[in-house]
């Protein structure tokens, strides 16, 4: 029988899941909160027992209408404490989406205020640096079948990873 008193008395840690979506052209989509500044990937918060893969397929449908097709895991960003917030483990999953999906992305208004495409080299001039710099490694995680493993968004020096910023 499991000891629930040291159990209990483990550290926390938060857990979030986004979609790395990209259109026929490569345009990678971004939504935009009403409760903080910039761009970001659709996704959000692991809920308690929630898989990351339940958690970003639920994103998906609460923010942009659909679920999307996703293919595979393509980063694991370890944040750091930030702006009071405990410290999370987030998950982007990559996937595309046809024409007929973005035409029918519906937005909760109470969250998002706006959704659009952007071309990669643009993501850093309109999402914070925190989520601008996991987008390379994403992006050639999901060219690469394969996933990155990050720090706030970068290398951490992993052998295997020499090809990330």
């Amino acid at each position: 029988m499991p000891d629930l008193a040291y159990i209990a008395s483990l550290p926390r840690t938060r857990g979030a899941a986004a979609a790395l979506l990209l259109d026929d052209l490569g345009r990678i989509v971004l939504v935009k909160p009403t409760y903080k500044e910039g761009w970001f990937l659709p996704g959000g918060v692991i809920e308690e027992g929630e898989s990351p893969l339940a958690a970003c397929e639920r994103e998906c449908r609460e923010e942009l209408g659909f679920t999307p097709r996703l293919t595979g895991l393509v980063c694991v960003d370890w944040g750091p404490p930030r702006d009071g917030v405990d410290a999370v483990n987030i998950f982007v999953f990559a996937g595309h989406v046809s024409d007929a999906e973005l035409a029918a992305i519906t937005l909760p208004p109470d969250e998002l205020s706006d959704h659009t495409l952007a071309a990669p080299e643009k993501v850093a001039e309109l999402a914070p640096a925190h989520i601008a710099r996991r987008m390379g490694p994403a992006l050639r995680g999901m060219a690469g079948h394969r996933a990155f493993y990050l720090e706030d968004g970068r290398d951490p020096g992993l052998p295997d990873q020499a090809t990330a910023p």
